[in-house]
């Protein structure tokens, strides 16, 4: 262990690409106005769910909808936090439709 720098790992998840890139806008602008490094927001693979359903199941059985769902999803590293950088993500105001998680 050679590297022994505190960081702070923040993965966003939403189902809008821009209200993700806002939050982590925001949780960027959080962490370096307190005093700490910031690496990304890195932007990971969307996942693409697919579903056909059926129109009607009587007379239109075999005409069918299809639907599609992408999720989106952030990762941030925050370097070597302070006391103060944590306090400030812990209070900050997030959008409705965002997913957090931090390590």
């Amino acid at each position: 262990m050679a590297n022994s720098t505190a960081r702070i790992r923040v993965k966003l998840k939403g189902y809008d690409s821009v209200v993700v890139d806002k939050s982590a806008r925001s949780i960027i602008e959080t962490a370096i106005s307190t005093g700490a490094k910031v690496a990304g927001p890195i932007p990971l693979p969307t996942k693409r769910r697919k579903v056909a359903v059926n129109r009607s199941p009587f007379i239109y059985k075999s005409s069918i909808e299809h639907f599609e769902i992408n999720t989106h999803k952030r990762i941030i590293d925050i370097i070597d936090p302070t006391s103060k950088t944590i306090d400030a993500l812990q209070h900050l105001q997030m959008p409705a439709g965002v997913d957090i998680g931090i390590e």
